[in-house]
């Protein structure tokens, strides 16, 4: 504890050199009481919501509220060394933290500071951790694709570069799988990422720091970790920290993908300090003011317009349900806040359907605005399709003598849920989706055993890539098909077809 006590000290007292050189009475008050990190105050009747508060022995702590006769704050280290009747200063500054290219392929805590023992971040930009929200102006509309590489995703629920994306559900859904497989399919594709840990275990941490090491992420990924074993108020200030760092690459021109892995611990963190505080509590005891949390955060991202640069921040919350229950307080907020949500359950993870994504819960108000025209073209059916499958399907099961439409509705049905399919760490190409949705769609799995649809379609694009590559050549260049497209393609399936069952 004293180490970190220690570090977290330096960083914060390198941010306010020379602030005591302008203390004057009024930036001068006394501890009233202390305890559970919380700190009450007397005086400081400037004191500014936000700001950094000095303490003895290099203890600084955080303002957060503004009582009529005191101070409210939070300490970012133990109150094991503050007593009643201790000096408090302010610092006149809020929380800042390291911004620009040095944090690549780093790990930091909620302050910018190192983890990985990799030595110290150089870089002389900072940025304060709050910022009001890029105006409406200074927008545009979403509509370049950020690609996940998730054929489910990129589908059917499309993300644009600028959005915000809610991915929610249960524990040990795959929701982090998702966050991560998206960093890993940035790669070449000029979008920078951040991912925020907040109140994860360390272990975790480690291991999504190691799978982004071993797909060769790191080099335009940064790690900000504010881990279970950290004090609340790091967890707080955790997701403020990583928006900061990606909204300065995100001015530069440049596209900034960041994920929040959860949003759920952070409120938990915040109504901790919230109830500590005294505020009163509302709704399933958090406090009024938990949207404005959440709000304030995810409506930095967006898609700049040209004259102010170019940039985007696309955000992925993460938010966890018990059982499955969106209605409850921090869901439902989130969902009102973000453009859509990837919703996971159980259920279909249980019964080995991976990723486990509920297409008919599952939304993107963005929509085909954020899907390239090829996509859209192959795609447009599909989740019509699926729902005709789902409700023939739970009709089925009551009865033994099926039509034959039904029999065909089934098995076309159950042929697009195993292409669906796919395995964690191993994003798909936009390229390739297309040339297994226009497969699909058009019945060529209905009939293989559904254990060998997915090893058909590996193997199909395969031979095309190498026999057949003008396809993907226009696919790559064109981003549209057109009906010469689809007959050739179809002509060179249907040989590969017969073939193929001719070679098993």
């Amino acid at each position: 504890m004293a180490q970190n006590l220690n570090e977290i000290s330096a960083i914060i007292k390198k941010q306010i050199e020379h602030y005591h050189e302008k203390v004057t009475q009024d930036d001068i008050g006394k501890v009233v009481s202390v305890g559970d990190g919380i700190v009450k105050i007397y005086g400081l009747e400037k004191a500014m919501l936000g700001e950094l508060l000095s303490f003895k022995d290099d203890i600084y702590g955080l303002v957060m509220n503004l009582n009529e006769d005191s101070i409210g704050g939070v300490l970012f280290a133990g109150d094991k060394e503050i007593e009643e009747g201790d000096i408090v200063k302010r610092t006149r500054k809020v929380i800042e933290v390291p911004v620009g290219d040095a944090l690549l392929g780093r790990v930091v805590n909620a302050l910018g500071q190192p983890l990985d023992g990799l030595g110290e971040i150089k870089t002389d930009k900072h940025r304060p951790i709050e910022r009001i929200a890029p105006g409406v102006m200074t927008r545009k509309s979403v509509s370049r694709p950020l690609e996940t590489g998730i054929e489910a995703i990129d589908s059917m629920i499309p993300i644009g570069r600028g959005q915000r994306e809610l991915i929610i559900g249960d524990r040990q859904t795959g929701k982090t799988s998702i966050a991560v497989d998206t960093i890993i399919n940035q790669k070449g594709k000029n979008c920078l990422c951040i991912y925020v840990a907040i109140g994860q275990k360390t272990s975790s941490v480690k291991k999504v720091y190691q799978k982004l090491k071993d797909h060769d992420a790191l080099s335009y990924t940064v790690i900000v970790a504010a881990t279970a074993s950290e004090l609340d108020p790091l967890k707080y200030i955790a997701p403020y920290a990583g928006c900061a760092m990606g909204e300065e690459w995100m001015e530069e021109g440049k596209d900034v993908l960041i994920v929040y892995d959860d949003l759920s611990k952070h409120a938990i963190a915040y109504r901790t300090l919230s109830l500590l505080l005294k505020r009163a509590p509302g709704r399933e005891a958090y406090p009024g003011d938990v949207f404005y949390l959440h709000s304030r955060l995810l409506e930095r991202a967006c898609n700049l317009d040209a004259k102010h640069g170019g940039g985007s921040l696309t955000a992925l919350p993460i938010v966890e349900t018990q059982a499955g229950d969106i209605s409850s307080y921090i869901p439902t907020n989130v969902i009102s806040i973000t453009d859509g949500q990837i919703f996971l359950v159980s259920d279909l993870f249980n019964s080995g359907f991976r990723p486990a994504i509920d297409t008919g819960f599952s939304v993107s108000r963005v929509g085909s605005s954020a899907q390239y025209k090829c996509m859209k073209q192959a795609s447009k059916s599909l989740k019509i399709e699926l729902a005709n499958f789902r409700e023939v399907q739970s009709f089925a099961q009551f009865g033994t003598d099926l039509d034959a439409q039904t029999k065909k509705t089934i098995s076309h049905g159950k042929a697009l849920m195993e292409m669906l399919k796919q395995n964690q760490y191993a994003p798909k190409s936009y390229q390739q989706m297309v040339i297994e949705l226009l497969v699909a769609q058009r019945g060529y799995l209905d009939d293989l055993p559904l254990e060998e649809v997915r090893k058909f379609l590996d193997d199909l694009y395969t031979s095309i890539s190498s026999l057949h590559k003008e396809f993907i050549d226009q696919l790559t260049e064109k981003k549209a098909i057109d009906d010469k497209f689809i007959h050739d393609l179809m002509e060179v399936v249907t040989t590969f077809k017969r073939d193929y069952h001719y070679e098993r």
